[in-house]
This record gives structure tokens, sequence and C-alpha cells, in this order.
């Protein structure tokens, strides 16, 4: 019996179904997109990420493949959520600034959606990368702040007295608030 060699593509995604834990649309387009990300960069998909940093405008099941191929985490300030709730992502270069925005673009969603799971997958993997992605070269400034490494600056609230790094704070008639005292807060507490 002769093997096959998988190819990169079935590499990179075997990578990001492991991680995200079974097999959905959001991982096929999302190992697509990265593949095209890093391609258009000049980066290898199947070596580290090294000097990457990426921009996710959803928090869906594509970002789980875009993190499980490049190694960008949010704990390595690697990776970055803007909820634009686009299947998109911004790739950057760090070393040159170069960067790269890769959007899903089904010109044929209503089809698709006619599909069974199986047949879908498939065709999602197999149809040709400029019937699907929308590449574009950005422009993007990085903040000082929003780099990998420590804080660049840090605060404390004088509310609260939590900690903010990274230029997160917020000065309201003179005194250094949280988001959260400042009245942006996403949690209420509980007394």
């Amino acid at each position: 019996m002769k093997m096959t060699e998988m190819s990169d593509y079935d590499i990179l995604f075997n990578k990001a179904k492991e991680f995200h834990g079974h097999v959905c649309p959001g991982i096929v387009l999302g190992t697509r997109l990265t593949i095209a990300g890093l391609r258009e960069l000049g980066m290898t998909p199947t070596e580290p990420a090294r000097n990457l940093i990426v921009y996710m405008e959803i928090d869906r099941c594509g970002t789980d493949a875009v993190q499980a191929i490049t190694g960008c985490s949010l704990g390595h300030r690697t990776l970055k959520h803007k909820d634009f709730g686009k299947f998109a992502a911004t790739f950057v270069d760090t070393r040159n600034g170069n960067a790269i925005r890769v959007a899903v673009n089904e010109k044929n969603r209503a089809e698709h959606d006619k599909l069974g799971p199986k047949d879908l997958l498939k065709l999602l993997s197999e149809v040709p990368e400029d019937e699907i992605l929308k590449i574009e070269h950005v422009r993007i400034t990085i903040k000082k702040e929003d780099l990998p490494g420590f804080p660049v600056e840090k605060a404390n609230c004088s509310k609260c007295g939590e900690q903010i790094s990274d230029n997160r704070h917020m000065v309201v008639n003179g005194r250094v608030l949280c988001r959260n005292c400042a009245g942006e807060s996403y949690y209420s507490v509980i007394e």
C-alpha cells in the first residue's frame, strides 16, 4: 500500500481542527484565510510565525484556526480582537510593517447554504481562492503599548484600586479611572 503525502493545507487544517475540537465551515475558511495571509506576507504557514500580529474581526470558529496555525494568542499579545463581526483578519509583519487583510467573501453564499454539511466542507476547501477570499494590502499603525512584551505603562484606578496596563486608563475630572469605574463596564457587581 502506497502512502500519500499530506498537503500543507491538510496538515494545517488538521492542526486547526484538533485545536478547535471539531470540523465546521469556520475552520475550513479560517485555515484558507490564514494560509493566504501568511503567503502574501512571504511567511511559511507550516513554520512558527514569529514577528507576526494578527487582528481578528470576529470571535467565531475561524479565529481558532488562525490561532492554531500561526501560534498567535491574546496572552502573547500577538492576536488582537476587533469586534467588527466580519470573518476577516489582518496579518502584520512586525519586522517591516507590511500588512495583509484577508476577508471571507463567499460570492455564491446562497448556493453554498443549500448544500449538506459534508458537501459544503468539501466545496469550501476546494473552491478557487478568488471566489471565497478578498485579499488587500493595507496600512496599520500599531501603538507601542499594543506590542508584545512587558507593559509600557501602568496606572492604578483611583476608585477601585485595580492596576491598569498599557494606557487603557481614562482621566475623568483629573482622576485616573479604569474603564469599568468610568462607566464602560461589561459587568455589574452583585452585593
